[in-house]
């Protein structure tokens, strides 16, 4: 693992991957890696506008890419309804979901669906998406793989299983570290289920260590003219490193072999760094707190995972 980096990335020739939230940042830059080494890659975006236009810019990057865009709004789940009934329409398999989208430290709001915005659209959506795509991976399956995209940040907080989306007293770094906490959980629990059903798909985490990326301008930006938000500005200028080195544990977790359910990959040295196996809160290997988190997001989402193990 030292030193891995995208040339490292195995052919992917044959295989089907969507990423969501792969018009920006990290997930443009895994996008562009998948299909670089010979994927198809289904770019799964909230904006049509932004999203076309990130396909046009991959052509232009990788002329030979294949690659589509499909609308997905994870603070809707009648589009992620939609987008995965689309997706099971136009492909029999999928062999790499990555579930890399997200929000970051929202004043409070809720989504189409009554959620906490946070909650809502880093883990809920992604847990329905991943549940209704469930079949198309099993379909790719062995070598499958899901790979939810956490954060450091979610050190700053367990969930409370009494209050899911931090409303009794919402702070919007806590919610946000809380939805990153439940990121680690559900992979946490996909993980134990697939053992126990032997499924052969692979569930593993990953997060970007400081990269630059629209979501730390956009937190900065919500901070307004403070002090606070002068020194989030400085440290991405000064610290953060590129989005291109942040989607590097994505990638590996993604793509190279020997990855094992459950795994957490991060930058080497925490903030940056190559990929490497990376620390976790002790919470996020709770298994009684997985099965609740998991009860709570079958019944909020309406999504059943009912052929796997409870």
């Amino acid at each position: 693992m030292p030193g891995w980096n995208a040339t490292h990335i195995p052919d992917q020739s044959g295989r089907t991957a969507v990423v969501t939230g792969a018009n920006s940042g990290i997930g443009y830059v895994t996008a562009r890696e998948l299909v670089r080494r010979g994927a198809v890659v289904v770019l799964a975006c909230r904006s049509a506008a932004r999203g076309r236009a990130a396909v046009i810019r991959l052509r232009t990057e990788v002329p030979a890419a294949e690659v589509e865009f499909t609308e997905l709004d994870l603070a809707d789940l009648s589009s992620v309804r939609e987008f995965a009934q689309g997706y099971g329409r136009r492909h029999a398999s999928l062999d790499l979901l990555v579930n890399n989208a997200g929000v970051m430290a929202l004043p409070y709001g809720r989504t189409a669906d009554g959620f906490e915005t946070q909650f809502g659209v880093n883990h809920l959506g992604h847990f329905a998406l991943t549940g209704l795509l469930l079949p198309r991976l099993r379909a790719a399956a062995p070598g499958a793989r899901i790979v939810n995209v956490s954060s450091a940040f979610h050190a700053l907080g367990d969930i409370d299983h009494d209050d899911l989306g931090s409303e009794r007293d919402y702070r919007r770094w806590t919610a946000y570290g809380r939805s990153k906490t439940a990121n680690l959980l559900f992979t946490h629990e996909l993980a134990r289920r697939f053992t126990e059903a032997r499924e052969t798909i692979v569930p593993a985490a990953a997060h970007p260590g400081y990269a630059s990326s629209n979501l730390h301008a956009g937190a900065a930006r919500l901070e307004g003219p403070t002090l606070t938000s002068r020194m989030a500005a400085a440290g991405n200028a000064l610290l953060a490193q590129p989005a291109a080195s942040g989607a590097l544990p994505t990638l590996y977790a993604a793509t190279a072999p020997g990855v094992r359910p459950d795994e957490f990959i991060g930058p080497r040295f925490g903030w940056r760094g190559a990929p490497a196996r990376s620390r976790r809160a002790k919470w996020t290997l709770d298994d009684a707190s997985g099965e609740r988190l998991w009860a709570a997001s079958e019944r909020l989402t309406g999504v059943s995972y009912a052929s796997l193990p409870r």
